[in-house]
């Protein structure tokens, strides 16, 4: 590896974002070749055939003179993955994720790498769509897009500037944060998020007119629900992975739901008011924020 070449790069789990990685990556021409990992035959194919990944190999194979390892499997694989990892990871090679979840990583490299640990530097972009497989990979996902570093103390400067520099290659923008913050930070606004999309979904479909419901379902319905629609495995780990950070915010939103059912119960209709515009300011300041920085529609 030079500063912004990579000779081997392989991605384990070639889905939307280790397929978004891999084509992101050629298009900024910093590797040379890439290796696709994965449980399935037909998806790496698939992707090999989509010119998404150059080569498909084991685990053990891949390893073989590897100049970065990038971990795009669903999070509750990590440790095993990790672990098969160990025995074949040579000392020149960086480890490196793209987890929604930090902590639980870290522990699982902790115990499966033991002295090696100090080649895993976890990451987490923040990008993605409500599609999976490696049929939705853009080579522009990361464009514009924010990634978190949460070096380890073990970690070489050397080893996080390359995973940095990878990651900015791809047109993102690199954010330093704890392990414990990133889970803190990502259970508000990406976790319980999707575990609300997910449960409005399972609440209609569920209801005995369910059809007509949906016949009639608009706009709002539509921008609420739309990562409802992403992999259920993955959400299934994220979820149980950061269960703490989670399980936390979904109290302090219960308590939100609590009051507002309160004042619709005794026809608050000023208190409702008070809350929907405070929300309703604060969503549009950022959007507007947002969509300056992003040039995309608030």
């Amino acid at each position: 590896m030079s500063a912004l070449h990579f000779s081997r790069v392989v991605i384990v789990g070639v889905g939307l974002i280790g397929g978004s990685l891999a084509l992101s990556l050629k298009r900024a021409g910093v590797v040379g070749t890439v290796v696709g990992v994965g449980r399935s035959a037909a998806s790496l194919e698939k992707a090999k055939s989509l010119g998404v990944i150059d080569e498909i190999a084991s685990l053990e194979d891949a390893a073989r003179g590897a100049s970065l390892i990038v971990l795009c499997a669903p999070v509750a694989q990590n440790f095993a993955l990790l672990h098969a990892l160990e025995p074949h990871l040579e000392p020149g090679t960086i480890v490196t994720d793209a987890g929604s979840t930090k902590s639980d990583v870290i522990m699982a490299a902790k115990t499966a790498l033991g002295d090696k640990v100090a080649q895993f530097v976890p990451a987490h972009p923040i990008a993605g769509r409500e599609l999976s497989g490696v049929e939705a990979a853009l080579n522009d996902l990361y464009l514009g897009k924010k990634v978190v570093l949460c070096p380890l103390q073990e970690n070489a400067r050397t080893d996080v500037a390359a995973v940095r520099a990878m990651w900015e290659s791809t047109g993102a923008d690199c954010h330093v944060m704890s392990a414990v913050q990133h889970d803190a930070v990502f259970a508000a606004v990406s976790h319980l998020p999707h575990l609300l999309a997910f449960a409005l979904v399972a609440q209609l479909v569920n209801a005995e007119d369910a059809a007509l419901k949906l016949d009639f379902a608009g706009g709002g319905f539509r921008d609420f629900t739309r990562i409802a629609g992403s992999s259920p495995e993955m959400w299934r780990d994220i979820c149980i992975a950061n269960k703490e950070a989670l399980l936390r915010e979904i109290d302090t939103y219960e308590k939100v739901l609590a009051h507002l059912k309160t004042q619709i119960k005794e026809g608050d209709a000023e208190g409702l008011e008070r809350v929907f515009t405070r929300a309703s300011g604060a969503r549009q300041k950022w959007g507007t924020a947002r969509a300056a920085v992003t040039n995309v529609e608030p």
